[in-house]
């Protein structure tokens, strides 16, 4: 191994624990499956921090009735900051009840609103599909604003690896769209350009475990439909591919050094900021895709309350 040298100590023990597994069409509904079963649920102590329903967004003419999962505080005044949150597995697995626990956590330490869109996944749908599902639910927290207990001046959007790279969509696709004015676009380790998937590896150190390029090009592909790289592909599919970044509203990134997304993340960063919108960019030395989700690991614990330390801020402007 290349970089297992590089890798934080205390994320070795997780790392030689997950085992390395190939995606393929064939595969797909065994590995959605085992991702489904491994996901962590919310413990009792936990479900007394907050409230969790799921619903079912009205059908639009680009998307069908879409599930969004709704967390909130079990005690709290409204009208409360929301977030609108994708989440990951390259667009082909996942889950909002995946992030179940992570959520009732959050919603509580936040005091706000957390709506989980269960997006229909590639590749049985393809792009537009996916990102239009993320809209519809975007669109229905800003409507109902009132009768969902929120504010809606103050609606970020958020994700993870897949899912940040949906929410950065997002963010470009409402500053188009005009509908939806958000405070805030939150991104953790996201999959933002399908370009990375061409050639050689951006960064010799990096993305060797976890999310690997093999998985990377299986995602993009099936998000697409067609090969990475490809000339014409939408900046609301790979925000990376947006040539204009003005007016979108202040980002946080964060990603591990060893992350396959360091490049596109940080190149996106800095392009954001030569456009004019803040952002707050964080590199975790020693870590990989996912690193975050290793409990008792310094660099995990500092990422996660870096992460809520940021959402704090923005959802209290």
């Amino acid at each position: 191994m290349v970089s297992r040298h590089l890798v934080d100590p205390e994320l070795l023990s997780f790392l030689d624990s997950f085992p390395p597994f190939e995606l393929s069409d064939a595969a797909l509904p065994a590995i959605r499956k085992w991702i489904s079963e491994m996901s962590p649920s919310p413990d009792p102590v936990m479900m007394t921090r907050g409230l969790m329903e799921r619903v079912v967004v009205p059908t639009t003419e680009m998307s069908p009735g879409i599930p969004i999962v709704i967390f909130r505080p079990a005690m709290a005044s409204s009208p409360l900051p929301a977030i609108l949150h994708m989440h990951g597995g390259g667009y082909v697995f996942g889950a909002p009840e995946g992030d179940a626990a992570k959520h009732l956590g959050m919603v509580a330490e936040l005091d706000c609103v957390i709506v989980s869109v269960d997006y229909r996944l590639a590749p049985e749908t393809r792009f537009p599909g996916p990102l239009e599902d993320c809209y519809a639910a975007l669109k229905f927290l800003h409507e109902h604003a009132a009768e969902l207990g929120v504010d809606r001046t103050r609606i970020a959007v958020s994700g993870d690896s897949a899912g940040g790279g949906l929410a950065a969509a997002l963010a470009l696709l409402a500053r188009d769209r005009g509908e939806v004015k958000l405070v805030f676009q939150h991104l953790i380790y996201p999959m933002l350009d399908d370009r990375t998937c061409v050639g050689d590896l951006p960064n010799p150190y990096a993305g060797e475990f976890l999310w690997t390029r093999h998985h990377n090009i299986f995602g993009w592909v099936s998000l697409l439909g067609a090969a990475p790289g490809s000339d014409g592909v939408s900046p609301y599919a790979a925000a990376a591919r947006a040539q204009d970044l003005s007016g979108l509203p202040p980002a946080y990134i964060s990603v591990g050094a060893l992350d396959l997304f360091l490049e596109e993340d940080t190149t996106y960063a800095r392009r954001l900021l030569r456009a004019g919108v803040a952002v707050e960019l964080h590199v975790y030395p020693g870590a990989y895709h996912g690193f975050d989700f290793v409990k008792g690991a310094a660099v995990s614990d500092r990422a996660r309350q870096d992460s809520l330390s940021s959402l704090r801020h923005a959802l209290r402007i």
